[in-house]
């Protein structure tokens, strides 16, 4: 019998090669759950805004675990002993980290299943992926909850400088095409030491930090939170909430049999059983797009205009503001588009809606980035940082928005 050589290697257009570290990660990639982030858009729907921005959570996932295999050398080369079953879980946690991402990430967690965030659903799936791997991520999963006696570890994973924010500021930067979110990762890397079980930045890599802050800032109010890529999602959970509605009525729409569960069920943290885990890794962004195009047609007005609306890319029209926008704007507004379409105000809402964003690129409640100074104490970025630009990278910016149709103009 011919043994599959498992140690592979991935050509990937940012880092070069991607080299797989050992045959359980290879299998890992190889299962079906991992395979499904192919078909997951890393960016949702903000290829309406940048054509380029199609990659996907399967090519994050990939740029993440190539980062931690640089922190571990590089964290090893200083004199911080990581056992191979260390290295290894930190490797399992920070590829499956994503894992629990519905179609068009975020779209989902407000509307299909009941307020479960992806991080939730992601340690389900590594739980049943602990059991199919006979016990292998039991090290991973600790990590993954932070209840490991590593600090450290959590950090490389998540925290406000670990190896997922670097790979999807670099990443969704070099496919949009946006160059203020290029970040140097090479350099931060270097740049991290552990001293007392924490992870530290060394003092001569406080640029880069500030430079990194700085582009996740600029990246999200130029991609993330584009307003068009905005509305665009807006809408999207708007269709899948009036899908739900009508499916709930009785009414039967096409799309997929993973996908009509979910709406016909109430899904939240408590009922997710081994089952419904298995019916959520069969939802794709390909079962939302087949639905969107088959909903386009039906007699539902809410339904199919909405649809319409992603499909062609014809969307609603939003105004951000700074101050709050007032109730009577869109109370008039909806109103109007009531009375002209013959829908009840509260239709109108899927239409007619307000709301608000945050941005905050630092912030000071959660983990400090430390920087380890030259005289060995360690301090928090902002206060070691002689950028006045820092301090005002962590305070909170507000946007309000409200949505509405382009002939209400």
């Amino acid at each position: 019998m011919n043994h599959i050589n498992k140690l592979k290697i991935f050509n990937d257009p940012i880092y070069g090669f991607i080299s797989i570290p050992n045959e359980l990660i290879y299998d890992l990639i190889q299962h079906p759950y991992f395979q499904r982030l192919r078909r997951i858009s890393q960016m949702g729907l903000s290829y309406l805004v940048y054509p380029g921005a199609n990659h996907t959570r399967f090519h994050h996932a990939l740029g993440c675990m190539h980062l931690m295999q640089k922190a571990i050398e590089t964290l090893r080369f200083k004199g911080v002993v990581i056992s191979s079953e260390e290295e290894n879980a930190l490797y399992i946690a920070i590829l499956l980290h994503d894992i629990g991402h519905g179609p068009f990430s975020h779209a989902m967690e407000k509307s299909i299943v009941e307020d479960v965030n992806h991080e939730a659903i992601s340690l389900l799936f590594m739980n049943q992926l602990n059991e199919e791997f006979e016990g292998k991520l039991s090290l991973a999963i600790q990590v993954f909850k932070g209840d490991y006696h590593r600090k450290f570890m959590l950090q490389l994973i998540s925290s406000q400088l670990d190896m997922d924010r670097m790979d999807y500021l670099k990443r969704d930067s070099f496919y949009t095409g946006v160059a203020e979110g290029n970040v140097n990762s090479e350099r931060l890397i270097q740049m991290m030491n552990v001293v007392e079980g924490v992870l530290v930045i060394e003092e001569k890599g406080i640029y880069s930090v500030e430079k990194f802050l700085l582009s996740r800032r600029l990246m999200y109010w130029q991609a993330y939170l584009h307003k068009t890529s905005l509305v665009a999602e807006l809408i999207l959970m708007k269709v899948l909430k009036r899908a739900k509605e009508l499916t709930l009525k009785g009414i039967n729409l096409p799309c997929s049999e993973s996908l009509l569960y979910f709406m016909e069920n109430k899904i939240t943290l408590g009922n997710f059983n081994a089952e419904i885990l298995d019916l959520f890794s069969q939802l794709d962004d390909f079962d939302i797009i087949g639905a969107l195009k088959a909903w386009q047609r039906q007699d539902d007005f809410i339904l199919s205009t909405l649809s319409k609306m992603i499909i062609n890319r014809d969307l609603l029209k939003i105004k951000m503001s700074a101050e709050k926008i007032p109730i009577e704007e869109s109370q008039t507004m909806k109103e109007e588009f009531a009375h002209e379409h013959n829908i009840s105000l509260a239709e109108a809402e899927y239409f007619i809606f307000r709301g608000k964003i945050k941005n905050q690129a630092y912030s000071k409640e959660a983990e400090p980035i430390r920087i380890f100074k030259k005289d060995r104490t360690i301090e928090d970025v902002v206060e070691a940082s002689d950028q006045l630009n820092l301090k005002s990278l962590s305070k909170l910016v507000t946007k309000y928005y409200i949505c509405f149709p382009k002939q209400l103009i």
